[in-house]
C-alpha cells in the first residue's frame, strides 16, 4: 500500500464567498495539512484512586501550509476580507480525500482561526500558512476501484 500525500485532494466550499467546493493546490512539500490532538474525555481521579470520566465535544484545530505562489491563497484572502468587511464569521466545510490509504474525511463548520497575510520573505518567499478549527472531522472510508 502507498502512502503518498502526493494525490490527496482537499476540497474546501465557504458559503456566501465560495458556494462551489474550491479545490486546494500547491501545498508546501513538507508540510501540507495537519491537525492537532484533541482530548475528547475529561478524566479525574478521585482521593480513593478511583478514576471516572466523561466524553466532552472538543472542536479540531487544522494547519493547511501552501507554497507562496500558490493561487488557492486567494481562497483563505477573500475569507479573511469578507469576514473584516462584513464584521461576521462565515463557516466553511471541507472534504479531505486520501486516495492512497481509502480514507475521507468530512470537515463540518470550519471557521478559519489563522491567517497569515503576507508570505515569509527569505531568500525565496516561504509558504503561507492558515488555520482553520473545526466543529467535527468525520472520518469516512471510500470505495477504492
Amino acid at each position: 500500500m502507498s502512502i503518498t500525500s502526493a494525490n490527496a485532494v482537499y476540497l474546501l466550499t465557504i458559503p456566501g464567498i465560495f458556494s462551489v467546493a474550491q479545490p486546494l493546490q500547491q501545498f508546501a512539500a513538507d508540510d501540507a495539512f495537519d491537525t492537532d490532538a484533541i482530548e475528547p474525555a475529561e478524566v479525574q481521579m478521585g482521593v480513593d484512586g478511583i478514576m471516572t470520566a466523561g466524553w466532552v465535544p472538543v472542536p479540531t484545530k487544522q494547519t493547511i501550509t501552501l507554497m507562496a505562489d500558490s493561487t488557492s491563497a486567494l481562497i483563505f484572502d477573500s475569507w479573511n476580507a469578507a469576514q473584516a468587511a462584513n464584521r461576521t464569521i462565515f463557516y466553511a466545510t471541507g472534504i479531505i480525500t486520501l486516495m492512497s490509504t481509502g480514507q475521507e474525511f468530512n470537515l463540518i463548520n470550519g471557521v478559519l482561526t489563522s491567517y497569515v497575510s503576507v508570505p515569509p520573505a527569505r531568500k525565496v518567499l516561504q509558504p503561507r500558512k492558515f488555520g482553520i478549527t473545526w466543529q467535527t472531522v468525520l472520518p469516512v472510508p471510500i470505495n477504492q476501484q
